[in-house]
């Protein structure tokens, strides 16, 4: 009889057990190699196909289809075809070749404007080169829109200006640039750009109105205006008491309990300043159209804008963004980015409470709000903030009065 091969000890591997493992591992390795190659290629060979424009990757298809249907079926015509796609690409490849040295400058003018207001570019184009450039075509994205110049040639040194008119009839950022020289034939087979110059953002302010100065709130701050509320701890004066158990020693007014012989404290006068909170609902199903939007922009923009001037603090916040409130011109430059989003709450009160979960306490409360936005909502915010809070609700509407709640 053949004596049974003995298994393999218990903690040892098989034979087979080793190989699917190696097995494995190299196909590991092979999966890492060709994912680096892969995005080696993109990275060496995308901007090389960028070059090749969609009608030159459809001549190119043409030329190779012309010349395998010429070939195989014996058709001279469509040999010829074949040749004639070629010899256009080859033709256009001419224009692509060489390089210009520039510098170029965007300026805008001026920078941050009010909506409706003028605003002016100017392009800057120099030779930087050493010898004469070669005419070339220079491209400029401003906002939707593409402005295209032709720049002549140019000795080294010298410039070649282009201004150009911006339009500012509603609020936004509108993003100049990169400006980019452009070289390729006139059929637009080929087409190689080059940029020379980083964006430059135009800010269009929402319109505001000046507005009265605000009132001191409910904050307690030691640079606030001083009340009549009378407490333990301010920087205010107001009058000694006999001391308490749990009153701090550092009140006690040591001169007035030598002469009496009982502990007596300081009192103060509370000091307070007003924290504005404004919470924007800019959910794209609450306003009825995007003229009484920008109305709603520009009634936070107003009020925030007034609030900062009086030396108060205010914290600016919608569902999408909280706006940077420093200064005033900080915060019109970010209310030029609010824009109607999807809102992924299901009341204004939930939005609300989201949002300022991480703000201050603040002493008043304003939501602004579309026409279509529920006033159930807006009051149900006012649970959203302390009890010695005050909250305040606008819904504007461009044909009415603002209905406030």
């Amino acid at each position: 009889m053949t004596a049974a091969a003995d298994p393999a000890p218990l903690g040892r591997a098989s034979p087979w057990t080793a190989r699917a493992r190696a097995a494995g591992d190299r196909l590991r390795t092979a999966g890492r190699i060709s994912a680096y190659a892969g995005r080696r290629a993109r990275t060496v060979l995308a901007p090389r196909l960028a070059i090749v424009s969609g009608l030159g990757w459809l001549v190119l298809a043409a030329a190779a289809g012309s010349a395998v249907v010429g070939f195989v079926l014996g058709w001279q015509e469509f040999v010829y075809l074949a040749i004639t796609l070629a010899a256009g690409l080859i033709l256009a490849a001419a224009f692509v070749f060489g390089r210009g040295s520039y510098d170029v400058l965007i300026e805008l003018t001026p920078r941050r404007v009010t909506a409706g207001d003028r605003a002016l570019g100017r392009m800057v184009v120099a030779n930087a080169g050493q010898k004469r450039s070669a005419p070339s075509r220079m491209e400029l994205p401003v906002g939707a829109g593409l402005a295209e110049f032709v720049i002549g040639p140019l000795q080294p040194g010298a410039e070649h200006e282009e201004l150009f008119a911006i339009p500012t009839n509603r609020r936004a950022v509108i993003v100049a640039g990169p400006a980019v020289s452009v070289r390729g034939d006139q059929l637009g087979l080929l087409r190689r750009a080059l940029r020379w110059t980083d964006p430059v953002e135009l800010f269009v302010h929402p319109v505001t109105t000046p507005l009265a100065p605000s009132a001191a709130g409910l904050i307690r701050d030691l640079e606030g205006e001083t009340t009549k509320t009378v407490v333990n701890s301010d920087i205010s004066f107001h009058a000694l008491r006999p001391y308490q158990p749990g009153d701090p020693l550092r009140n006690v007014h040591w001169r007035t309990t030598a002469r009496t012989g009982q502990l007596m404290v300081r009192q103060f006068e509370e000091t307070r300043r007003s924290r504005l909170t404004i919470v924007f609902d800019d959910a794209k199903t609450h306003w009825a159209s995007d003229d009484e939007f920008e109305l709603g922009v520009s009634i936070m923009a107003s009020l925030a804008g007034q609030v900062l001037r009086d030396g108060n603090r205010v914290s600016v916040v919608s569902e999408a963004r909280e706006l940077r409130t420093r200064t005033v011109t900080t915060m019109l430059d970010d209310s030029c980015r609010l824009e109607r989003v999807s809102s992924a709450f299901r009341t204004v009160r939930e939005m609300a409470r989201d949002v300022t979960a991480q703000l201050p306490d603040p002493s008043v409360v304003i939501v602004i709000g579309g026409s279509r936005t529920p006033v159930g909502g807006i009051r149900g915010c006012s649970a959203c903030s302390g009890a010695r809070c005050r909250r305040w609700g606008s819904g504007p509407t461009p044909a009415a009065p603002p209905a406030s709640t």
